[in-house]
């Protein structure tokens, strides 16, 4: 591992980062530059003048996504700020740009305050035809991309949150269609009740899970403890422990579980845990780069189906499956946002992506490199936004 940090630095060095701007048109004689520039860019100017929209037609913006971080949590890192943030903010622009043809590029505010970042976000809505927020702690991510979500005319997604939901589901679609299971007859254990559990918790529930337990640093989430939790945490009581069971720890949960998703930390789940589950039980174990049980361990003790977020191992739970088909498809339609049923119809898109023929206990989710998914989720996610009029 050692070796790749030591490459990676390198290359980051020798290349001043990882993006360059360059333009779509030619600018090599005078006529070009009256084309390009002044005079001519007066008529587009003056057209949007009179129709805003129309900048979505004359400008790159329906094709533009702002990656905002405040460097308040990034990867595994934590609160590193926003120029520490850069490298993986850019990153994540090339992925955009590679895997769905979306020019994105980061912006790294220098406040962690969520009202100045709402202000920013909305101050920059002209340039853009969305918005992916990244790496911004929980819970002030979760106030900052409601707010802008309710008073912005673009899309606005948070990957940490929604993206690993969406790949999350996807693969639980594709487990339950292998083992036979019934949804509303599983039980599932979360660990990690921040930005993407809580999101996880919203969308498995949506599916129809039948019960959701979720345990966050202080064990498990439960109605009794309602006056503790801040607001965002009091409403994951709408989904999760809805018969109020307090479990002392997360060994009594996975009792009888079939469905166990980690968000959290390494190896917290045991062996014991595991053979403690129903027959043919599901785990993902995102924790990165440790997971919460390795997946050797995992099926020795009686799993069927494993996966973790990362890419030396079966079943690789990325949200890399979903980000860059989603503003693909949102941008597409011109859409004003991202709903929860653009969710829903991503999370199938990726699922279907696995044949009947292929589908196997180490083969549940496409790998990240198939280049069908983003223009199957583009068009997933595209189609369902002209269904529900949300659409300019």
């Amino acid at each position: 591992m050692a070796d790749v940090y030591e490459q990676s630095l390198q290359l980051h060095k020798e290349n001043r980062g990882k993006m360059e701007i360059r333009s779509k048109v030619p600018v090599t004689n005078k006529d070009e530059l009256s084309l390009a520039y002044t005079p001519g860019v007066a008529q587009p100017c003056r057209e949007i003048a009179k129709d805003k929209s129309q900048s979505f037609v004359y400008t790159n913006r329906g094709n533009t996504v702002a990656v905002i971080t405040d460097g308040s949590a990034v990867l595994g890192l934590g609160n590193i700020g926003p120029e520490a943030a850069l490298p993986v903010m850019e990153g994540k622009s090339i992925l955009f740009k590679e895997f769905a043809g979306v020019d994105a590029f980061p912006i790294c505010l220098n406040t962690q305050d969520p009202k100045e970042i709402i202000n920013i976000c909305k101050m920059l809505e002209p340039s853009l035809g969305g918005i992916n927020l990244e790496d911004i702690s929980f819970p002030r991510c979760i106030e900052i991309e409601r707010t802008l979500k309710q008073e912005m005319n673009i899309p606005v997604f948070h990957d940490d949150q929604h993206g690993t939901a969406i790949v999350v589901l996807a693969g639980v679609m594709n487990a339950i269609k292998l083992t036979g299971k019934k949804k509303e007859e599983m039980k599932a254990v979360i660990s990690g009740a921040g930005a993407a559990g809580s999101s996880i918790i919203r969308i498995l529930h949506a599916y129809g899970i039948g019960e959701i337990y979720a345990f966050d640093i202080n064990g498990c989430v439960k109605p009794q403890d309602r006056d503790k939790y801040d607001p965002f945490k009091a409403e994951l009581l709408e989904f999760v422990n809805t018969k109020g069971i307090e479990y002392k720890n997360m060994a009594e949960a996975m009792v009888g579980a079939d469905l166990f998703v980690g968000v959290s930390a390494p190896n917290l789940v045991t062996e014991e845990m595991v053979r403690s589950m129903n027959k043919d039980a599901i785990l993902f174990a995102m924790a990165n780069p440790s997971p919460e049980i390795m997946p050797d361990i995992a099926k020795k003790a009686g799993a069927r189906i494993v996966g973790t977020g990362r890419s030396d191992f079966p079943n690789q739970i990325n949200n890399v499956l979903v980000f860059p088909g989603i503003f693909r498809g949102a941008l597409d339609a011109g859409a004003k946002g991202i709903t929860e049923e653009m969710k829903m119809a991503a999370s199938a898109a990726i699922a279907s992506l696995v044949t009947d023929e292929e589908l196997n206990d180490d083969y549940i989710i496409p790998p990240v490199f198939d280049k069908r998914v983003s223009a199957v989720v583009a068009e997933a996610v595209k189609k369902c936004a002209y269904e529900q009029g949300i659409t300019r």
